[in-house]
C-alpha cells in the first residue's frame, strides 16, 4: 500500500495539483491534512481525501476522516482540534477509537514520522510554509506485512533522505 500525504498548502493550487499528478499513478490513496484554503470543488483536490484545518473557513471539508487502503486504516485530522502542539496523545486516542493503523495530521508545519503505541503518526510538513525544516515537504507512506516506510519529498519531488524513516510493524 502506498499513500500520498500533503498538508498546509495555504492557498497554493498549482503546486497541490503538481504533487498529486506526479504521484497519482503510483499511490493507492491521497490525503490533504488541512489548511489547503481551497474549496471542495477545486480541480487540483480531485481524488484527494481532505480534512478542514484552522485556516479553512466554511464547511467544505470534515474535521476528520477514516479511510481504508489495503491492510491499513487511516485516521486524518488537522491537529488543531487535538492539541497536537502540546502532545500527540489525543491524536493517538482518536486513532485508537477509529481502529486506525496510521494517523495523519498537519497544523505544526513540521515534517515528522513516529511510531507511538502501535500507531504510525505522520505529519507531512507544509508545502508552502515549512517550520523546523528549510524546505516545504510532503510524504509518501509505504507499508507491507513487516514495515512502514515514510519518504519525505520537497515541493519539486526530490527525496529528503534526512527526514525519511522506516519502522517495523509491531
Amino acid at each position: 500500500m502506498r499513500a500520498l500525504v500533503i498538508s498546509d498548502s495555504h492557498g497554493w493550487v498549482k503546486e497541490v495539483g503538481e504533487v498529486r499528478d506526479r504521484h497519482k499513478e503510483e499511490v493507492d490513496i491521497m490525503f490533504h491534512c488541512g489548511d489547503s484554503e481551497l474549496k471542495k470543488d477545486t480541480p487540483e483536490l480531485e481524488g484527494i481525501h481532505t480534512v478542514s484545518g484552522n485556516c479553512d473557513f466554511g464547511k467544505d471539508f470534515p474535521d476528520e476522516i477514516v479511510e481504508d487502503a489495503g491492510e491499513e486504516r487511516f485516521f486524518a485530522g488537522h491537529g488543531h482540534l487535538f492539541g497536537i502542539k502540546m502532545s500527540e496523545l489525543n491524536l493517538v486516542y482518536k486513532g485508537q477509537e477509529a481502529e486506525a493503523t496510521i494517523c495523519l495530521f498537519g497544523h505544526t508545519h513540521q515534517p515528522t514520522a513516529v511510531l507511538s503505541r502501535g500507531l504510525l503518526l505522520v505529519n507531512p510538513g507544509s508545502l508552502r510554509e515549512p517550520r523546523g525544516y528549510p524546505a516545504g515537504s510532503y510524504a509518501i507512506i509505504e507499508s507491507d506485512a513487516h514495515v512502514y516506510s515514510v519518504t519525505f519529498y520537497n515541493v519539486n519531488g526530490e527525496k529528503l533522505t534526512d527526514l525519511s524513516k522506516t519502522f517495523p510493524k509491531e
